[in-house]
């Protein structure tokens, strides 16, 4: 005989109950959405005022008269931190139902992303004792420059290797929002497109091609209208609704002898 198994009424199995309730779908949405707009503001402004600063080739006499403008656009770079891993914390268990794998690859990738990023603003935080140093005498103004330079160097390849890491993680990401249907085929479609060719690009830049300003383009569109989808009319309520599968390993007891 099959063994039977009562369940008083109201009652959840184990894996019913780690399901996140349908009513926080359109929650989850927008403010996933939210945090791609303001991860898009923030370390925009941030990396305008630091450009601000920074450019031409002999930036070190800026920094002594706009020191504060470069450590607030620092500051702000670095702020994107909190934003871009806590839209991955939250988007976690939305992908961990369908597919655990993918959503331990995003979470993963995006820690490692915004890690290479905040050393990069570290270094980009070095230009400011080496201008006080050269201003002062006490480092030759030559010198100075040149390691100013390479600290804007570092920043560059720490963005480059970070967004290689971004690109690789969220291409695993939109092929899954592909397969599932948590968003139109189109808009999965487009950051399918987009993250593979921020991919192609991130790479050639650290190998000296410096292609990325185009190829990251379509990476940039998929963002702002998943943000516009997401903000306005969220996950579909289908997927997002749908019971988590059960493991493998559950299956039906074998009948008793």
């Amino acid at each position: 005989m099959t063994p039977i198994t009562l369940t008083q009424p109201g009652a959840t199995t184990p894996h019913q109950a780690l399901d996140p309730p349908t009513g926080s779908r359109m929650w989850a949405s927008r403010l996933i959405g939210a945090l791609f707009l303001a991860g898009f503001v923030i370390y925009g402004t941030g990396s305008i005022l630091v450009n601000s600063v920074l450019e031409g080739t002999d930036f070190l006499k800026n920094v002594d008269t706009m020191q504060t403008t470069l450590a607030l656009g620092a500051f702000l770079m670095i702020a994107t931190t909190a934003v871009d891993i806590g839209k991955a914390v939250i988007f976690y268990p939305v992908l961990e139902r369908q597919g655990k794998r993918t959503a331990v690859a995003y979470l993963a990738t995006m820690v490692f992303e915004m890690a290479m990023m905040t050393v990069g603003v570290l270094a980009l935080l070095m230009v400011i004792p080496l201008a006080e140093q050269s201003s002062d005498g006490r480092l030759d103004a030559g010198v100075a420059q040149a390691l100013g330079s390479l600290a804007v160097d570092a920043n560059e390849t720490a963005y480059q290797v970070g967004q290689l890491s971004l690109a690789f993680g969220a291409l695993f990401l939109t092929v899954l929002l592909l397969r599932t249907g948590l968003v139109p085929t189109w808009l999965a479609g487009l950051g399918v497109v987009g993250y593979a060719t921020h991919l192609v690009g991130a790479a050639a830049e650290i190998f000296g091609v410096p292609i990325s300003l185009v190829l990251l383009v379509p990476g940039a569109i998929f963002e702002l209208a998943l943000a516009a989808w997401l903000l306005t009319k969220g996950f579909t309520a289908a997927v997002y609704a749908a019971p988590r599968a059960l493991p493998a390993t559950a299956t039906a007891a074998r009948p008793q002898r």
